[in-house]
C-alpha cells in the first residue's frame, strides 16, 4: 500500500499543495531546523524531501496499528481542518475531534463513557418523541445539553478503549491532546509548522499546517492508507470470524455426536442394569418365596413335632409301667422250682444224646434264638449247669 502511495504522491504534489511554506523566520522553532531547506523573503521553506519520507514512515506506522485492530483518533480542532477530518474519519470508520478537546478526553474515559451515555439516552427520547410531551421550557433545555454533547462527543462515541495512534494537526493548538497521549503512551502522528517543536511527537510530518490543500492532502493520503488498512482488517477479522464459527460449528457437531453416542450408550448401560435388577429382583422373589416356603414347613414342621411330643406321653406311659409289673420274675427260683427245672433239662440232654447228628445241629442252631430274658439270666445260667453235671455222669457210667 505504501509503495502504490510512493508512486502516486510526489514532491510535485506536495509543492502544489503549498507544503513547503512555514511561518516567518521570527517565528520559529530550532528543533525544525533539520527539515527546513532555507528562507526566502522572510518564510522559511521546508525540505519536500523529508517531508514525503516522513509522510512516507507515518503511513507505514498507521497500518500496522489499524492492521492489529486498534483506532486513530483524529485531531484537528482549526478551522481548516475540522470538516476533512470528519469526512476523512467517517470513510475510515475512525473516532475524531473536530470543535474541541475536552479535558480528560483520554485520561478520564469513565466520565467521557457516562456523558456518551447521557447524550445517547437524550437522542432516544427526541426520537420516540418524548419530548414533545414535555414543556417547552424544559425541551429547550435538553436539546441545548444535547447540542453541546452532541458537538463536543459525537465522534468518540463509539470509542470504547483508548485508541492506537493519534493523527494531530497544529500542536501548538493540542497541547491537551499531546499531553493526555504523553501520558498514556500513545503514539503521535501530527503535521508540524515550523513554529512548533517536532520532539514532542512521535511521527512528525514536516509541513504548512495552515493551508487548506496541504492539510486536505496530507489527511487524504493518511486517510486512504488507514482506510485500505482498515478493509483489510476486516476482511481479515470476518474470515477468522467465518473460520472461528466453522471450527466452533464442527465442534458442537462432534460434541453433539459424542452426546448422543454417550446418551446411547448410557441408555444400553440404564438398560442392561434394569434388566440386570429385574433379575435380581425375580431371584430375590424367588429367594423370599423359598424362603417363606421354608419356614411355613419348618413351622409347620415344627407343629407336628409338638402335637407329636404331646400324644407321645400318653402312648409311652404303659410300657414303662410293664417292667414294673415283671419285676417278680427276676426273683431267684425256689429250691422246688429249681428242680424241676433241672430234670427237665437232664431229659433233653438225653434225648439229644440218643438223637442223630443232623437233629442235634437243629436244636443247637434253634436254642439261640430263644433269648432268655435278661431278669432270668442268672438262673438260666445255673440250671444249663446243674443240667450238664448229670450229663458228664451219665457218659461216664456209660463209657463205664
Amino acid at each position: 500500500m505504501a509503495e502504490s502511495f510512493t508512486k502516486t504522491v510526489s514532491v510535485q504534489d506536495l509543492l502544489d499543495a503549498g507544503l513547503h511554506f512555514g511561518h516567518q523566520t521570527k517565528r520559529w522553532n530550532p528543533k525544525m531546523k533539520r527539515y527546513i531547506h532555507g528562507a526566502k523573503n522572510g518564510i522559511y521553506i521546508i525540505d519536500l524531501n523529508k517531508t514525503l519520507s516522513q509522510l512516507e514512515l507515518a503511513k507505514v506506522f498507521l497500518k500496522e496499528v489499524v492492521l492489529r485492530g486498534e483506532k486513530v483518533l483524529f485531531v484537528g480542532t482549526k478551522k481548516q481542518a475540522r470538516e476533512i477530518f470528519k469526512e476523512t474519519a467517517d470513510s475510515a470508520n475512525q473516532p475524531y475531534v473536530i470543535h474541541r478537546w475536552l479535558g480528560g478526553m483520554l485520561t478520564n474515559n469513565k466520565t467521557i463513557r457516562s456523558s456518551v451515555a447521557r447524550m445517547r439516552e437524550l437522542q432516544k427520547m427526541q426520537n420516540d418523541g418524548t419530548m414533545d410531551k414535555m414543556l417547552k421550557k424544559e425541551v429547550s433545555v435538553l436539546r441545548r445539553e444535547l447540542n453541546k454533547l452532541e458537538r463536543n462527543l459525537t465522534g468518540i462515541g463509539n470509542m470504547e478503549k483508548k485508541p492506537g495512534a493519534l493523527f494531530v494537526v497544529d500542536l501548538k493548538r493540542e497541547h491537551l491532546a499531546l499531553a493526555e497521549a504523553k501520558r498514556l503512551n500513545i503514539p503521535i502522528v501530527a503535521l508540524v509548522d515550523t513554529n512548533a517543536d517536532p520532539d514532542l511527537v512521535d511521527y512528525p510530518i514536516p509541513g504548512n499546517d495552515d493551508s487548506l490543500r496541504s492539510v486536505g492532502l496530507i489527511c487524504e493520503v493518511l486517510g486512504e492508507t488507514i482506510k485500505a488498512a482498515n478493509e483489510e482488517y476486516t476482511a481479515k477479522a470476518k474470515a477468522e470470524r467465518e473460520a472461528r464459527e466453522a471450527a466452533e460449528a464442527v465442534e458442537r457437531e462432534k460434541a453433539r455426536v459424542a452426546r448422543e453416542e454417550r446418551q446411547k450408550k448410557e441408555a444400553e448401560e440404564k438398560k442392561k442394569r434394569e434388566e440386570v435388577l429385574k433379575k435380581i429382583k425375580e431371584q430375590k422373589k424367588k429367594a423370599d418365596a423359598t424362603k417363606k416356603a421354608e419356614a411355613a414347613a419348618a413351622k409347620e414342621a415344627e407343629k407336628a413335632a409338638e402335637a407329636v411330643k404331646q400324644e407321645a406321653p400318653a402312648a409311652e406311659s404303659p410300657v414303662e409301667e410293664a417292667p414294673a409289673e415283671e419285676t417278680p420274675v427276676t426273683e431267684a427260683p425256689a429250691p422246688e422250682a429249681a428242680a424241676e427245672e433241672a430234670t427237665p433239662a437232664v431229659e433233653e440232654t438225653a434225648a439229644a444224646e440218643e438223637a442223630p447228628v443232623v437233629e442235634k445241629t437243629e436244636a443247637a442252631e434253634e436254642a439261640p434264638v430263644e433269648e432268655p430274658k435278661k431278669e432270668t439270666a442268672e438262673p438260666a445260667v445255673e440250671e444249663a449247669a446243674a443240667a450238664d453235671e448229670p450229663a458228664e455222669e451219665a457218659e461216664d457210667k456209660k463209657d463205664a
